[in-house]
């Protein structure tokens, strides 16, 4: 007899002894449908590993493309690869629409939240949809420039693609780091080790922190590999089901179980302690400022101590800067709701990215601005999809005080809806990045909003007439100091004359990618000698920049601490060292693509001004 049968027989009884321990661990669905397996002659083994691209992007907070291309958007990251494993910039790739620090530090930033929790640094995020819903077991990320952005990726129990919506969504963070900073911006294949979960998905959303980066990262393709049974816990991966414990590590880190977050924000019932300990004898308000430093979950945990600090951690005082963005996954109607009694007093609200597929209703919504809308002055509405005309309407009624407005993302806000918003006579910043507002509803805001002061309107394509907008702002909007128009495709130099003619303070002007302006109209020569206060300047991707515009801005804007003028073939290296030397200031310079700046100019350009960081991408 061959000594391979006896082999055979032994693999067999292994193999049948394997099938039985996992039985005898399973539940009885998992049983039967293993069962079945085993009868199937012609079935694929059980744990047979699929590997799919993405098959469709849902939703993303920000791209660096238009609206109406493929060029740098977000819908580059479905099917195959289109680059990998080049490295460089192509437009075939999805880029965000910031990095660095520079967002930051510009005339139009805003104050932090405080009390964000460390663990959270996300800045913006897409959601892939996958054909089959699978128990992952890796992910690659497949980055082609500037890698080391991921800092979180996530799951989803809600198949995108199945008729019957479910009763609950969760998500589970499968891998989370803080950012890195990645020697070289050359093309590489990110796997972080992922946690297993319980339950099939086919939803992954990955969130980036692009702060750490010299310049844009690019991503290409992801890949999720996985398998269509749970597969048994490995010794060398730790699997936690949220359902098993109640304060597992993760939540602890600002997870994603919102069950236990509620539970923690509806306290019925206290510990009765003899005393309070030593708390009696601080001061109440010492007690506040302490508290003051504790994110939202540990407020809400330490309320469940004793009635003192139960009193305190309730206090409206405590909750006059709330920002829920940290806990998106978690937070719905009845979230607000039981919040609802501590917000009375609420100023800043940040319920950016919160609230999608049903987890918010616009009732739940209209209830809490009821209770505690009435001293709102800053509302952070960013990708708040449940949005719409009646949540618009709910917000001027409700919010009489309202100073800020993001609605950043919020595309799926119907275009009559925004009308609404020019009630809001105080408002004086307005965030409409990438939503449907048209031109009949801006011009109603501009005429009645004559207290603004920042403004974005980048991404808004379906305004008509850019230059009509910006006589309208020349006109009513005297105060504006920051103004976002990137990638408007019709404004000319006849808006631009009336922008700068009237909005004589603007300190902050994004122009990237308007392809009607043409420096030979002198748009831009009027622009430097009418906006001295100018800090910053992007006028990204525009061909006509010449060295005549960079001795006007040397000249008459030498507060510019940013500029862009990526992509110009007219600017010189003599220009250059003019600018440089007059705009003390400077401190981001982008030259990419200039075809007279090479890389033996901006090693020259670096060495005698080291305090600027001029940027010089590249293309492989």
């Amino acid at each position: 007899m061959s000594p391979v049968f006896p082999m055979l027989t032994v693999l067999s009884m292994f193999y049948y002894m394997c099938l039985r321990r996992r039985a005898r661990t399973a539940t009885r669905g998992e049983m039967n449908s293993r069962r079945a397996l085993e009868s199937n002659t012609r079935a694929l083994p059980i744990n047979v590993e699929i590997v799919q691209y993405a098959k469709e992007v849902l939703d993303f907070s920000s791209h660096y493309g238009s609206e109406n291309s493929m060029s740098y958007t977000m819908w580059n990251l479905a099917g195959i690869p289109n680059v990998y494993p080049s490295s460089g910039d192509f437009t075939q790739t999805a880029v965000f629409r910031t990095y660095g620090t520079w967002w930051e530090q510009c005339p139009s930033a805003r104050s932090p939240f405080q009390r964000t929790p460390p663990a959270f640094c996300s800045q913006d995020y897409v959601e892939l949809a996958f054909e089959e819903p699978v128990y992952p077991t890796a992910v690659h990320i497949l980055e082609t420039y500037h890698p080391g952005a991921v800092v979180r990726i996530l799951a989803c129990s809600a198949n995108p693609y199945s008729q019957n919506p479910p009763a609950e969504v969760r998500w589970e963070i499968l891998w989370s780091e803080a950012p890195t900073k990645v020697n070289g911006p050359q093309a590489r294949q990110f796997t972080p080790c992922i946690k297993q979960i319980n339950f099939p998905t086919n939803l992954i959303r990955l969130e980036v922190n692009s702060s750490l980066l010299d310049y844009y990262t690019e991503l290409d393709a992801v890949v999720l590999h996985g398998v269509k049974e749970r597969p048994m816990l490995s010794l060398k991966t730790s699997m936690i089901d949220m359902n098993d414990i109640d304060e597992d590590e993760d939540d602890e880190k600002y997870g994603c179980g919102m069950d236990t977050l509620n539970k923690q924000f509806s306290v019925v019932t206290l510990r009765e302690w003899p005393t309070n300990g030593y708390f009696d004898k601080l001061p109440y308000e010492l007690i506040q400022l302490i508290l003051s430093h504790l994110t939202v979950p540990d407020l809400c945990r330490l309320a469940q101590t004793c009635k003192l600090l139960y009193q305190h951690c309730c206090d409206p005082l405590q909750y006059i800067h709330l920002s829920l963005q940290p806990y998106w996954a978690r937070i719905n109607d009845a979230s607000l709701e039981y919040l609802q009694s501590r917000c009375t007093l609420i100023q800043w609200l940040n319920l950016s990215w919160t609230g999608n597929r049903g987890a918010i209703s616009v009732s739940g919504f209209s209830r809490f601005l009821k209770v505690c809308g009435s001293e709102l002055v800053r509302l952070e509405l960013s990708c708040g999809h449940f949005l719409n005309e009646t949540c618009l309407e709910v917000i001027t009624e409700l919010c009489p005080n309202l100073q800020e407005l993001n609605l950043s993302s919020c595309d799926k806000i119907p275009p009559q809806a925004f009308n609404h918003i020019a009630k809001v006579g105080s408002l004086k910043r307005l965030i409409l990045y990438r939503t449907k507002v048209e031109q009949t509803a801006l011009l109603s805001i501009l005429n009645f909003c004559s207290e603004l002061q920042h403004l974005s309107l980048g991404s808004c394509v379906m305004i008509e007439d850019y230059d009509l907008i910006a006589s309208m702002m020349g006109a009513k909007c005297k105060k504006l100091r920051s103004l976002d128009l990137w990638r408007c495709k019709n404004i000319t130099e006849n808006g631009i004359a009336e922008l700068a003619s009237g909005c004589q303070l603007l300190e902050e002007l994004d122009l990237g990618w308007c392809p009607t302006l043409q420096s030979s109209t002198g748009c831009f020569t009027n622009l430097a000698r009418r906006l001295p206060n100018l800090q910053k300047l992007f006028l990204t991707a525009n061909r006509s920049v010449c060295d005549s515009d960079i001795e006007e801005l040397a000249a008459n804007c030498t507060h510019l601490r940013q500029l862009d003028i990526l992509g110009t073939r007219m600017v010189s290296p003599a220009s250059l060292r003019k600018l440089l030397e007059s705009c003390k200031d400077l401190s981001l310079l982008d030259v990419s693509f200039c075809s007279q700046i090479d890389n033996r100019v901006v090693l020259e350009l670096n060495a005698n001004f080291p305090n600027v960081f001029i940027k010089k991408s590249f293309t492989q």
